[in-house]
């Protein structure tokens, strides 16, 4: 097998799950319109009682990381699609390697992911005022982010037995990790527990990073990449453990 082919091959199927996703753009465009709006609305809230610039950088900060942990339904839903089409068996006797599998199923969801915080911190930018003068720390954050983001939905997309039971668990989950985060309150204004929690939840993490990154403190930008990474490898390796473990049925369907 000649690298050629390989990334010819993997193309292929980027491109098909492209078209996939684009056929069924809903789940899609809900991800990326609702953010702006709650953004928004509740901005003033924010503003009000922390002023223009902590306010309107924990209300953009807050939107992304609440809104891209709900866009994890995008990351489970493309693998649970093939589960539950039965198509991932069929896939598994071509003459694919693994590896394109995954590259082809992750790069559209990476993408999709990663252009939902983009268009957030662009929306807060051109059109609330945000300031960011350290783009590249952000970027790397956001990065991290989706991979984090990606690894646990593929986590979700693999243990979900129906399309129910991953969307009470992106829905009930993504709002429980963003608010122990300190995404939609800071932390200060939780009850002490919370606080003592926190750093479980990737979104506090999540969290920490984007406001280091606003603020041009590297070393916490390095520290919540770090923990970023080391989620998003352990959820990938469980996903993809659990789908080698018994040929991609996990549960009976």
């Amino acid at each position: 097998m000649s690298p050629r082919e390989s990334v010819f091959r993997t193309g292929v199927l980027v491109r098909h799950n492209l078209l996939l996703m684009l056929r069924e753009p809903g789940p899609l465009l809900s991800r990326m319109i609702l953010p702006l709006a709650f953004l928004t609305l509740l901005r003033p809230l924010y503003v009000a009682a922390q002023g223009r610039v902590a306010g309107t950088e924990q209300a953009v900060l807050g939107t992304l990381v609440t809104f891209s942990l709900l866009a994890l339904s995008i990351s489970g839903n493309s693998i649970l699609t093939e589960r539950l089409g039965r198509t991932w068996d069929r896939m598994r006797g071509t003459a694919l390697h693994p590896a394109e599998m995954l590259v082809g199923k992750t790069v559209p969801v990476f993408a999709a992911l990663l252009a939902q915080q983009v268009l957030i911190v662009g929306f807060g930018v051109c059109a609330l005022g945000l300031s960011v003068p350290h783009p590249v720390p952000l970027l790397g954050v956001l990065l991290c982010w989706s991979c984090t983001l990606l690894g646990i939905g593929a986590l979700l997309g693999v243990l979900a037995r129906s399309t129910g039971e991953l969307s009470a668990a992106y829905d009930i989950g993504g709002m429980l990790l963003s608010s122990l985060g300190g995404a939609l309150v800071p932390l200060d204004a939780l009850p002490g527990w919370a606080a003592a929690v926190a750093p479980l939840s990737p979104g506090y993490w999540a969290v920490q990073g984007l406001r280091a990154a606003v603020a041009g403190d590297t070393h916490t930008v390095a520290t919540a990449c770090g923990v970023l990474l080391v989620v998003a490898s352990a959820s990938g390796a469980l996903a993809a453990v659990r789908l080698q473990g018994r040929g991609g049925r996990l549960v009976a369907l």
